[in-house]
């Protein structure tokens, strides 16, 4: 019989590792033998993942609280403004052009709140660039 080069195959008994011949016509997914960060014994990558964790944890929430609160500022102020989009970093909102001053300061007040409910009273600035344009195509 013909085979295809060796590959790893994933196997939760705990073989991972050893090689393993796949017949031809068949496809395994090459997995390496994954270690978390937080349980490896490199002191850097655990530092890293903490790190990133942390960071990339504490972002998140401070953007939910953000979309939550521009959500409420948009309805509470009587706007037509929608959200239409939310990725990462990145929010955008759709509204007539007469309200997109204030859209623009609802973002700003929003970003202040949210910070305010995930972190306390701090000196640490949230800043959020604000771009108001007539097609989605010319946000930078």
């Amino acid at each position: 019989m013909e085979q295809q080069p060796r590959a790893f195959a994933y196997d939760p008994v705990g073989t991972v590792g050893r090689h393993l011949a796949v017949p031809r016509g068949q496809r395994l997914l090459h997995l390496a033998p994954f270690t978390p960060g937080y349980a490896s014994t490199n002191a850097r990558a655990r530092g890293r993942f903490t790190r990133n964790f942390v960071v990339q944890g504490s972002a998140a929430d401070w953007a939910l609280l953000l979309l939550a609160a521009l959500r409420q500022e948009l309805a509470t102020a009587g706007m037509r403004a929608e959200l239409v989009f939310f990725q990462h970093d990145e929010v955008i909102v759709h509204c007539p052009e007469a309200e997109a001053p204030r859209v623009v300061e609802a973002i700003r007040t929003a970003g202040a709140l949210a910070g305010r409910i995930a972190f306390g009273e701090t000196p640490v600035r949230f800043p959020f660039t604000t771009a108001v344009v007539e097609r989605y195509s010319e946000a930078k």
